[in-house]
């Protein structure tokens, strides 16, 4: 066999054989499959395997960056072995290599700029040669791994206010899709370092990343992505001292922190050692589940109208890198009779695989949380924020948590107690969340604390946060409308 890649009319690996081809070639990674067209003739044979793909009913992109198998079948649906070797190649929106049967997809950096020394000189660079700063925007959600979450919903909004602004936004490579007018940036490029110290403010969701200097012009609204039951930063217990130094460092670059509700106020200002103006403005990420989003968001999912869906999100443990097995979406989705859509936290994103089964569909690498809790016609969650989100929509909610002791008392603790004030049933056992799952009274008997937990946490989110929020920024003058 003879294997090359194909920069034109779009990126692929194009695999030349001779003799009976094979009915099918692929590449196959943790969270994306792409198979190949094969076409003969005479005794030859080719396989032209795209590297771009289209999911959720978007426009075909790169394939996420990682490794692929690559293999194929016979005519009888037996494994054949498909190998090569082939040096990396550049081709435009990914770089490629082959080894075998491995296919590492990267992101289209020049390797000199992905070391150490190379990341420190572009910094160094930044530093000495700042770029001329811009009426613009510098966006980045989840370390560049998703453009989502309050800082989408502020670009959205930003857009229709303010078209005068630059919007970019930083991704990890060009498999992330970035909202219509946005221009995409991949982390830790020359173009990355270039928008990252033009921009007159950074919006962002998380933790500054590259330790990368912050202009004395330029402002840090941190919009952060949750309010919290879990404990957070300093106020976790046994935090290293070190690390204490290091948020307060962190917390000292931003320029506005974001807040969802009164409580989270309070638990940031102690958690974070955070001085500076704080909005409580609710959540923009949150205002589509008030207002409505997308009518076809199940087309996308493929999922019917008539489909009871479940939405499974937890959220992650410090302690194991890949999603908790606490429960079994396929039999979950075989008792209940629902589709069940498994969404990993962003932080099980790189290190775990699709889940698969029957009326089970892993949504982890679905764009936007919120288009699921729109769906969702129950959600399933243990100590996840999502769970303050998703009572806007005043749909039932169910907190199953097995490990509750372990986690409240060795991996994080509780700012309240959650048996006491969760507006839904909260379960240790798969019989008792069945039983929650079937209860038809479950609205009534937790009626009066859905209320007063959507009082407490939820009285910001009325649909018109992102124009709170953005108003804000325009009214400080922390950018212009033209």
């Amino acid at each position: 066999m003879r294997v090359h890649f194909e920069a034109t009319p779009s990126p692929a690996l194009v695999v030349d054989g001779e003799g009976t081809p094979p009915a099918r070639v692929w590449i196959e990674g943790p969270r994306a499959r792409v198979d190949g067209t094969v076409s003969a003739e005479a005794d030859t044979w080719r396989a032209r395997i795209p590297l771009i793909a289209a999911r959720w009913g978007s426009v075909p992109v790169p394939l996420p960056s990682g490794a692929y198998r690559l293999g194929g079948e016979d005519q009888l649906g037996q494994p054949i072995e498909v190998t090569g070797e082939s040096a990396p190649a550049v081709l435009g929106s990914l770089r490629a290599a082959l080894s075998g049967e491995i296919v590492e997809i990267a992101a289209p950096i020049d390797p000199a700029y992905e070391t150490a020394e190379g990341q420190s000189a572009l910094a160094r660079r930044a530093v000495s040669s700042p770029a001329e700063r811009e009426n613009a925007a510098f966006f980045e959600s989840f370390y560049g791994r998703a453009a989502a979450c309050n800082p989408r919903a502020i670009d959205r909004e930003l857009a229709r206010r303010a078209p005068g602004v630059t919007r970019y936004w930083s991704v990890v490579d060009l498999s992330v899709p970035v909202p219509e007018g946005a221009v995409a940036v991949v982390e830790g490029s020359p173009e990355w370092w270039r928008a990252r110290t033009a921009a007159r403010v950074l919006i962002v969701n998380d933790w500054l990343r590259h330790g990368a200097p912050k202009g004395a012009d330029q402002t840090v609204v941190q919009t952060w992505h949750g309010t919290p039951l879990k404990r957070l930063a300093i106020d976790r217990p046994g935090f290293h001292p070190r690390r204490i130094l290091a948020v307060i460092r962190e917390s000292r670059r931003w320029g506005r922190l974001l807040a969802q509700n009164p409580y989270t106020a309070r638990i940031f200002r102690r958690a974070y050692r955070f001085r500076g103006p704080l909005w409580v403005e609710g959540y923009p990420r949150n205002d589509v589940l008030v207002r409505g989003g997308d009518t076809d968001i199940r087309e996308r999912l493929g999922v019917s109208a008539d489909d009871r869906v479940i939405l499974y999100a937890p959220t992650w443990r410090d302690d194991r890198e890949l999603i908790v097995d606490h429960l079994d979406p396929v039999e979950l989705a075989r008792d209940t009779g629902a589709v069940v859509l498994v969404r990993g936290h962003s932080r099980t994103l790189s290190p775990g695989a699709d889940m698969h089964g029957a009326r089970v569909i892993d949504v982890t690498t679905y764009p936007d949380v919120s288009d699921l809790l729109l769906v969702a016609d129950a959600l399933i969650t243990d100590y996840s924020s999502v769970m303050f989100d998703f009572t806007v929509t005043g749909k039932p909610l169910y907190l199953h948590v097995p490990d509750i002791d372990h986690y409240r008392g060795d991996l994080r603790g509780f700012y309240f107690d959650l048996a006491e004030r969760a507006p839904g049933p909260v379960t240790t056992t798969y019989t008792q969340l069945l039983e929650a799952l079937q209860d038809s009274s479950v609205a009534d008997t937790y009626a009066d604390r859905y209320q007063a937990w959507q009082k407490e946490f939820n009285a910001r989110d009325d649909g018109h946060a992102s124009e709170r929020v953005v108003e804000r920024i325009l009214d400080e003058g922390l950018l212009t409308r033209e």
